[in-house]
C-alpha cells in the first residue's frame, strides 16, 4: 500500500458554465486525492451558473466512491473569479490549498503532486504554467504590469497553483478587498515558483461574455491599482499641461509687447494660462493624494519577509 500524505490539503475549483468539462475534471482531482492524500477536501464554487455545471457535480459525485469530502458554495450571483475563490479559499481548512482557476484538463494529472511536493521543498506557492505561447493580451498585460511594479516576481498565466498555509495567514493580515489575488500572492514576500507543464491535450475553454467582460475589467482594474502607469502617465498629462500654459502666458506677453493684438486678448489669455496652471498644480497634489490612499488601502502591509533563521540556540 502506498504512503500517503499525512498534511490535510484543500482543492479549491472555481467553476462557471464548465457542464462539458467538469465531470472528467472533478473526477481526476478527486483521483489525485484519494491515491496521495489521507485526509482531503474538495470546494466546487458554482460562480452562478446558468447551465447544467450544479447537475454534473452531483451526478460525479454519486455516481464516484470516494472518502474525499466535497462541497459546492452556489455564489448568489456572478462575482467573478477572484470573490468566488476567494469564498472557496475562506472555507477551506487544509494545511495546503490547491486553487484551480479553471477547469480546463489539459495536463497530467501528476503535475499536480509535482507542485506540491516542490512546496515541500520549502516554497509557500507553486504555481503550474502550460508550457505554450501566451495569448497576445495576456502577454501585453503582464509585460506592462512587470514594467510598472517593483515586483521581483515575475507573473505568468497559471492553470493552478498550491499554497500553504502560512500564506492564507499572511494574506488574511492584508487587506481582503484586493481584487487580484495573484498580485497578493506575489507582493506577500514569501518564496513562489512556478513549474512548466507540456499540454498533453487542449481542450476548448469556452468563456462566455459575462466571464470574458469580468477579465477585461479586471486587467484594467488592477493596472490601475496596482502598477504606477495611471500615475505616470497622469503626472506625464499634467506637467505637459502646465508647460502649456507657461508657454501661453508668454506668448500672450511677448504679443502685448511687441505685436498688435485684439484689445483685451493678452488679458483674457494671460488669465486663463494662470487658471490652467493653477488647475493643474492643483490636480498634480490631488493626484498624489490618490496615489497615497491607493497604496494605503490596496497594497496595505506592515512588512513582509521570506523567512526567519535563528543562528543561535
Amino acid at each position: 500500500m502506498t504512503n500517503k500524505e499525512k498534511n490535510f490539503v484543500s482543492a479549491v475549483i472555481y467553476v462557471h458554465n464548465a457542464e462539458r468539462r467538469i465531470e472528467k475534471f472533478l473526477e481526476t482531482i478527486i483521483d489525485v486525492m484519494q491515491e496521495n492524500f489521507e485526509h482531503s477536501e474538495i470546494i466546487c464554487v458554482n460562480d452562478s451558473s446558468d447551465d447544467g455545471s450544479l447537475n454534473k457535480i452531483k451526478e460525479t459525485i454519486a455516481e464516484k466512491d470516494t472518502t474525499t469530502s466535497v462541497t459546492v458554495i452556489n455564489m448568489s450571483y456572478f462575482h467573478g473569479l477572484e470573490s468566488a475563490m476567494n469564498a472557496g479559499i475562506d472555507l477551506a481548512i487544509g494545511d495546503f490549498v490547491f486553487e484551480f482557476d479553471k477547469t480546463v484538463l489539459d495536463f497530467h494529472k501528476d503535475e499536480i503532486m509535482k507542485i506540491y511536493r516542490r512546496s515541500l521543498e520549502g516554497y509557500d506557492i507553486v504555481s503550474a504554467s502550460a508550457n505554450l505561447k501566451e495569448k497576445a493580451s495576456s502577454k501585453l498585460f503582464y509585460k506592462v504590469f512587470d514594467r510598472f511594479t517593483e515586483l521581483s516576481y515575475k507573473m505568468t498565466t497559471e492553470s493552478f497553483r498550491v499554497l500553504s498555509r502560512r500564506v492564507i495567514n499572511r494574506i488574511s493580515s492584508m487587506n481582503k478587498t484586493v481584487p487580484y489575488r495573484k498580485f497578493v500572492y506575489a507582493s506577500c514576500g514569501l518564496k513562489t515558483d512556478v513549474i512548466k507543464y507540456d499540454v498533453v491535450k487542449t481542450e476548448a475553454n469556452c468563456v462566455d461574455k459575462k466571464e470574458k467582460s469580468y477579465r477585461v475589467g479586471l486587467a484594467v482594474d488592477s493596472l490601475i491599482l496596482f502598477t504606477e502607469i495611471g500615475y505616470k502617465f497622469s503626472i506625464a498629462m499634467t506637467v505637459v499641461m502646465i508647460l502649456m500654459s507657461i508657454f501661453m502666458a508668454v506668448y500672450s506677453l511677448m504679443t502685448y509687447l511687441f505685436g498688435h493684438p485684439v484689445e483685451g486678448w493678452t488679458t483674457t489669455i494671460l488669465f486663463l494660462s494662470v487658471a490652467f496652471f493653477g488647475l493643474f498644480g492643483v490636480l498634480t497634489v490631488i493626484i498624489k493624494y490618490l496615489q497615497l490612499l491607493v497604496n494605503l488601502v490596496f497594497k496595505r502591509k506592515h512588512y513582509s519577509f521570506e523567512g526567519i533563521e535563528k543562528l543561535t540556540k
